[in-house]
């Protein structure tokens, strides 16, 4: 093959991904349209409100979501298999990772890392407010 059909194909696979990856519109989503209340996850621990932010965007590759753990909820213990952010909005609590554990605030973010066990539960009168984060394992249909 000839170093110019070489460089057209090059050039060819290279638009064709740039095609491709420009494919997906922009989606911008109203929290408020994907509000609802139901038990945390991973042990159902008293009540939460959630903003399940992503979850109608098509192909996409990550979660994004706002939980409310209301007074004494908390998302249960349970191991990850990616890399996951929870980032506090308002309220106290106390994340734990491994076992170790340490009380978070507005404005603190905790970096929780594939393979460990984590959780974490709201601490005061004040409903804890997150954001999560994480990677999906496939793109959603």
């Amino acid at each position: 093959m000839s170093k110019r059909i070489s460089v057209l194909l090059a050039c060819t696979v290279v638009l064709g991904a740039t095609a491709a990856l420009a494919a997906h519109p922009m989606v911008v989503v109203d929290e408020n349209a994907t509000k609802r209340d139901e038990p945390p996850p991973h042990g159902k621990i008293g009540m939460s409100t959630v903003w399940g932010i992503t979850d109608a965007v098509p192909g996409r590759t990550m979660e994004f979501r706002k939980r409310a753990l209301h007074k004494g909820a908390a998302i249960g213990p349970h191991k990850i298999a990616h890399d996951e952010v929870y980032y506090v909005v308002s309220g106290k609590g106390v994340v734990t990772s491994d076992g170790a554990s340490r009380t978070v605030t507005a404005g603190m973010a905790a970096y929780l890392y594939d393979g460990d066990t984590v959780g974490i539960s709201q601490e005061g009168d004040e409903p804890l407010t997150l954001i999560i984060s994480y990677p999906r394992p496939t793109p959603a249909p």
